[in-house]
């Protein structure tokens, strides 16, 4: 998990957000063809969505994380699930944010677990400079 605007406030963390995973995705689609070819298969897939969270230390004595907890980090994580390799899977709070500055194909309605109501996703294309 990656978290951006803390513990330091950035400008445009969703942005931000959005460009790593686009980066990320282009090199593991790199470095894949080399472990193909040893028997390993590389997909990346992420989920990404914006809101508020509980930030802090977790843990106990001895075990510790920095971690982020709530809805946010739920959804997430299940939209993370649903990528499929190559695919950056963004909620609809997420694409709001980012709203000029991307390019993304709707996705059929999820159901999450966790989620009463079935979940808007969209597929992130690419990040354009606007």
């Amino acid at each position: 998990m990656v978290f951006f605007n803390d513990p330091v406030p950035l400008p445009q963390h969703e942005l931000r957000a959005a460009r790593l995973a686009c980066a990320m995705r282009e090199r593991i689609a790199e470095l894949s063809a080399a472990w193909d070819r040893r028997g390993y298969r590389l997909g990346f897939g992420a989920g990404l969505d914006v809101g508020h969270a509980t930030l802090g230390r977790i843990g106990f004595e001895g075990r510790y994380d920095y971690a982020a907890l709530g809805t946010v980090a739920n959804l997430a994580s299940r939209l993370s699930d649903e990528a499929k390799p190559g695919q950056i899977v963004v909620s609809q709070r997420a694409l709001a944010a980012l709203d000029k500055h991307v390019e993304a194909e709707p996705l059929p309605e999820l159901r999450l677990k966790g989620f009463e109501r079935p979940v808007n996703a969209w597929s992130l294309q690419r990040v354009v400079d606007a």
